[in-house]
């Protein structure tokens, strides 16, 4: 998905919101960091799938926007950590709460899902 240009904003701030979080990888690299300071591997270990590419895009991408910090040692070999910053901390709560939400409702929704996937065959 194209990033809007640094500092473009719309008229609607849940559709600025989706444009920095949006994709499954940012959110999942958030919800994990929630836990606290992760190296590369360990964040990499908990989202089977995402690529070491991928991964690292995602996470300088949320390091440019601000919701998290990378500590780089030096050292060899390289030691680079990361971490929430206070606004990406402040996130992690809401993820939790729409983590509860999905808990909730994910049964009903994908019910839904299936009576209409059904219906149209």
């Amino acid at each position: 998905m194209p990033r809007p240009k640094s500092g473009a904003q719309s008229d609607c701030p849940l559709a600025d919101l989706i444009d920095v979080i949006g994709g499954r990888w940012k959110v999942l690299s958030l919800w994990h960091l929630r836990d606290g300071t992760k190296r590369f591997t360990e964040l990499k270990r908990l989202m089977p799938g995402v690529t070491q590419k991928m991964l690292t895009q995602q996470l300088r991408q949320l390091e440019t926007d601000g919701l998290v910090r990378r500590e780089i040692y030096p050292q060899v070999p390289p030691k680079v950590e990361y971490s929430l910053t206070p606004a990406g901390v402040e996130l992690g709560g809401l993820l939790l709460t729409l983590s509860g939400w999905a808990k909730d409702h994910m049964p009903m929704l994908r019910a839904a899902g299936a009576e209409k996937a059904t219906a149209e065959r």
